[in-house]
């Protein structure tokens, strides 16, 4: 019977842990890195374009 018990609370905690933490760190990670590309993204454009402009 304890080990029901146990088994059922390890397994609340490890989806506490799961939603609480993991999903929410890959989300932001996915975001930071995003944002990261879309500045890289903004920089070789301007970095271009004003290569193109100044021959």
């Amino acid at each position: 019977m304890g080990r029901k018990i146990l088994a059922v609370v390890g397994a609340l905690v490890a989806l506490y842990l799961v939603f609480g933490f993991l999903i929410p760190a890959v989300f932001a990670t996915l975001k930071f890195l995003l944002v990261f590309g879309l500045i890289a993204l903004v920089v070789v454009a301007g970095v271009t374009l004003y290569g193109r402009l100044a021959k």
